[in-house]
């Protein structure tokens, strides 16, 4: 028999409205058919392997394209890695937007799938979407990038991963506080929220620990992907002397290409942007999604849950631990800078690194930090209440 294509949210659709839904998912079940425009990745089982040795079928959803040179792309590397281990097969959608959609997407993905876990990615997905589905899914375990799992408030079957990755945007501001010529950096984001916040300040942090006199001026776009707004804010803060563009927006590719095109420097977020900028691109804060994803496939095969708390309800790290990486220098860092950014990486990397350490003014002459205090990365106040600029930002969170 031919397979029967049935795309995902016109079957979810269905099969709600029919109240055929169990039948139907059965039906799919039985076929070989899969989407030409939701390909999944897999990883076909060892022909060693043991007939006790179950599948484990592992979905992900993007809010961009998987080539997108930036969030989605970084997860998609992930995945990819994981699809290729024994006994793990992944489906994934891209370009899913932060809407009900998601929720059709995730309910295909368990009913046609048979989905035992879900990665829903994007920072918008989490309430009310993941939310909702896994209240009325307890057998699937959810783990959303970024989300905050409150213990009593929460469906057990819940998880949230994040990485400190502005330990890497630090040691990506000491690079670019060593090159700088106009000692004018620009910080091209989308939207003031902790987490975003939390990267412009400890990328200013990096670059004024080695270059006291660097400022960082910032323009937020409103959302996480806006091309044209991108390229304008790029634009501006080259007229106006920045001479470093970095940026936190879900595809970096914009700000990279503009950078390169005005011949000034930049440094990348997500993943690796060199290509897009070979001249002028420096370094890289970069997810490591692969050490994430690795370790989540040896928790299920071990045959444990979040729900039954075998596995994180909050699951955190930063360079120590893989969750990000450093992107290789460009050619236009220099040995010394090189030398210096090293011992800062290596700082964090054996733990002694504190970036939240007072005292700290914010860009209006406050102190926010006193002497004598310090966050930590693992501080749920960066992470959830950071609601300042540290002195040497120019701009406003309220803009």
């Amino acid at each position: 028999m031919s397979p029967i294509y049935i795309p995902r949210r016109k079957f979810i659709r269905g099969a709600i409205a029919t109240a055929a839904f169990g039948a139907t998912s059965q039906l799919w079940v039985g076929c070989t058919g899969q989407a030409p425009t939701n390909t999944a990745t897999t990883g076909s089982p060892s022909a060693s392997s043991s007939p006790a040795a179950a599948l484990l079928t592992i979905g992900f959803i993007y809010v961009g394209p998987k080539d997108d040179y930036g969030y989605s792309q970084a997860h998609f590397e992930g995945e990819t890695a994981i699809s290729k281990l024994p006994n793990v097969k992944t489906v994934s959608e891209a370009s899913v937007p932060e809407t009900a959609t998601v929720q059709e997407t995730m309910l295909s993905m368990i009913n046609q799938d048979n989905v035992s876990a879900l990665f829903p990615t994007s920072f918008g997905y989490f309430d009310p979407h993941i939310l909702k589905v896994a209240a009325s899914n307890p057998k699937v375990q959810f783990f959303h990038c970024g989300g905050m799992y409150i213990e009593g408030k929460h469906p057990k079957n819940i998880g949230s991963y994040y990485g400190y990755i502005d330990e890497a945007e630090y040691v990506a501001g000491v690079v670019a506080g060593l090159t700088t010529k106009s000692g004018k950096l620009g910080f091209v984001a989308a939207k003031p929220i902790p987490q975003v916040i939390r990267n412009i300040n400890s990328y200013t942090l990096g670059a004024r620990s080695v270059n006291p006199k660097a400022t960082v001026q910032v323009v937020f776009t409103g959302d996480w992907s806006v091309p044209v707004k991108e390229a304008e804010a790029a634009n501006s803060m080259a007229d106006q002397g920045v001479d470093v563009l970095t940026c936190h927006v879900d595809s970096p590719k914009v700000v990279m290409e503009t950078a390169e095109k005005r011949k000034i420097f930049c440094t990348g977020y997500h993943a690796n942007q060199a290509k897009l900028a070979p001249n002028g691109y420096l370094t890289g804060a970069e997810w490591d999604w692969t050490s994430v994803y690795t370790q989540y496939v040896e928790w299920f095969k071990a045959g444990k849950s979040v729900a039954d708390g075998g596995i994180p309800h909050l699951l955190r790290g930063g360079l120590k631990e893989k969750f990000c990486k450093i992107s290789p220098y460009g050619s236009a860092v220099s040995a010394e800078t090189k030398k210096e950014a090293d011992k800062v990486l290596a700082k964090f990397m054996d733990g002694s690194m504190v970036i939240y350490s007072g005292e700290i003014k914010d860009n209006t002459g406050k102190v926010v930090i006193a002497k004598g205090t310090e966050y930590k990365q693992t501080d749920l106040y960066l992470e959830q209440k950071m609601d300042w600029f540290v002195e040497g930002v120019i701009g406003s969170i309220k803009s």
